[in-house]
């Protein structure tokens, strides 16, 4: 299975204030009675260390540093912190894009817990914890477009580029009526590619990763206004791993959500139209 060009026991980077917070967040876990812990560690860590699912394509999710081998974000943070709180250690997964993150699923997922957007079609093979963040999908064309609204977008003859795969991908697949879609690797360069082109009108992804992209178009480009979607990120557990580990998972978002875990890693990201859940997702 292709993966992501950084090594499969990628270094996670994090700084001192996350590594601090961490460390409390973990000695205030509430504790469990032994045999409850260990069928959570049987359910989320088979081979005795907590592997995660990372689509690295996506800042949302993951920053990553290619020369240095090092991986970040939000994702990463999150994922550190369900190892520490269950007693394990993390193993990144890392997947170039939405595409091959989406290949992985099937009766044999070589990871224990994935962090990606909750949706429907992903449905068959994962179960999922209460969101831990909503994330805003937009739409970015190039300059002299003469769309100019979200709502525009479904005409005829309209080309609307999205990483193939992605929760874009799929919501817009179920949604779409008249625009055609044009399917590409997920990432920023391929968005650029994809638009300075004319391969597309235009390309929906989250607001963060297509401000980044409307800076990079050679004759520059607009964001259209209002959200087509709100993608709905949560944690993703294989089906069969027990209801004792999907609680624990569900406890511990709520958790993150509640003492500013979630938050934090948003803000030392620096994420555009990103936003912790609500406790009622």
């Amino acid at each position: 299975m292709p993966r992501v060009p950084v090594r499969r026991r990628a270094v996670v980077t994090t700084g001192p204030a996350f590594l601090a917070a961490l460390a409390a967040h973990g000695r205030s876990g509430s504790a469990q009675p032994r045999g409850a812990a260990d069928a959570v560690r049987a359910g989320l860590a088979p081979t005795g260390r907590l592997r995660a699912a990372l689509i690295v394509s996506n800042p949302v999710l993951v920053r990553r540093d290619p020369a240095a081998g090092t991986l970040g974000g939000v994702s990463v943070e999150l994922a550190t912190a369900l190892a520490v709180r269950i007693g394990v250690p993390f193993e990144p997964v890392p997947y170039a894009n939405p595409a091959r993150y989406a290949e992985s699923l099937s009766a044999e997922i070589p990871w224990d817990v994935g962090f990606a957007a909750r949706d429907p079609a992903r449905g068959q093979f994962l179960d999922f914890s209460p969101d831990f963040m909503h994330v805003d999908n937009v739409f970015l064309v190039p300059a002299g477009s003469g769309l100019s609204a979200a709502s525009d977008i479904d005409r005829p003859g309209v080309r609307v580029a999205v990483p193939q795969g992605s929760a874009p991908d799929l919501f817009l697949t179920r949604t779409l009526r008249m625009a055609g879609l044009v399917r590409v690797p997920g990432g920023a360069d391929q968005a650029v590619e994809v638009l300075a082109s004319g391969r597309a009108d235009a390309y929906g992804e989250n607001a963060h990763l297509l401000h980044d992209v409307m800076g990079r178009l050679p004759t520059g480009g607009r964001i259209l206004d209002g959200r087509f979607n709100v993608v709905r990120m949560a944690v993703a557990v294989p089906k069969g791993r027990g209801p004792e580990a999907l609680q624990e998972v569900g406890r511990f978002v709520a958790s993150a959500r509640r003492d500013g875990t979630v938050a934090r890693a948003i803000g030392r990201a620096g994420l555009r139209g990103v936003h912790v859940a609500p406790d009622e997702s």
